[in-house]
This record gives C-alpha cells, structure tokens and sequence, in this order.
C-alpha cells in the first residue's frame, strides 16, 4: 500500500485534501429555500437526534448565499431518478426548478421533491464561516418520507447508485 505524508506547503495539502474527498463516497441533496434557491450538496450528515439535526457546509455561490439567508431549507436526500437534477443543481446555468423536475412547494413556500428518498425542511441553528465555506447547522422540524430507493452517491466526481447490497463482514487486505 502506498501513501503521501505532504506538509510542505498548502497548496500540496490542498491538493491532496480534495484528491482524498474524490475517494470518500457520499449520498447526494438538492438543498432549496423559498425564492426558490438551491444547490447540490454531497456534505450533509446528521448531528444529532434529539433534537433532529444536520450540517451541510456551502460555498460563496448566489445560491449559496440566498440558502444561507433564508429562515428555513428543505434538504431533499436524492434517489437513482434524480442524477440529472443533481448535475443541474450542481453546475451555474443548469436547469433549476423546472416543470418537468417534479418540484412542488410546501405550505411554508419551500420547493421540495416529492419523489425524494426523503426531505427534510430545517431551520437553521448555526452558521460557522470556515475557509471558503459556511458550515449550516439545522434543526429538522418536518420530514416528508418518499418511497424506500437506493441513493444517489457521489464519488469520484461522478453519481452512482447504491445498490442496497451490504458489505462482507470480513475483507482481505489488498497485497
């Protein structure tokens, strides 16, 4: 097995940082506000359960600044139908909030998918500026469940779909 140690300089770790993130696989979100506004996301995770919460971090774009403003967010956890939405949502320019999409909107005003694996209207507790992005910590205060599907996983700079099949309980280290 081969490795890079790199403290050199911060552009090596940089570089490095986002090589080791490409090798992380993580599910993929549409985040929306009223407005509507939204973006893709691969950073969010649960914090904690009582009370529900997540954290997503987001980057200085429009989108992100108008997700950041806004009182309230729906995180829409995406399914093996939405890998053309999450490459809108993910790219300036890209079809957002179209017929077709499939968006409807809450009574609050926030666009979500009815279709999602689930979504999750927030509102958020804490925004923590680091580096180049805010870290968004929010407390969940509905979920809407959609239909139980395998998710949509980024890795790699590409979407895949997970298959739902488990790990072996045991694997061989690689020679």
């Amino acid at each position: 097995m081969s490795s890079v140690t790199v403290r050199s300089t911060d552009h090596q770790v940089s570089e490095l940082f986002r090589a080791a993130f490409r090798r992380h696989a993580a599910g993929v979100a549409v985040i929306t506000a009223a407005g509507p506004a939204g973006l893709t996301a691969s950073s969010v995770a649960s914090v904690s359960t009582a009370p529900p919460a997540l954290s997503f971090s987001v980057m200085g774009s429009r989108s992100g600044r108008a997700l950041l403003g806004a009182p309230s967010l729906v995180i829409n956890l995406l399914g093996p139908g939405h890998a053309t939405l999450a490459r809108d949502f993910a790219s300036s320019g890209g079809a957002r909030f179209t017929p077709g999409q499939g968006w409807a909107d809450l009574p609050t005003g926030e666009p979500y998918l009815p279709d999602a694996v689930a979504a999750l209207r927030a509102t958020p507790l804490h925004r923590v500026p680091v580096g180049e992005s805010t870290l968004v910590i929010a407390e969940v205060i509905e979920v809407i469940l959609g239909e139980p599907d395998h998710p949509l996983i980024h890795h790699d700079k590409n979407l895949f779909i997970g298959t739902g099949k488990p790990a072996p309980h045991h694997i061989e280290p690689r020679p």
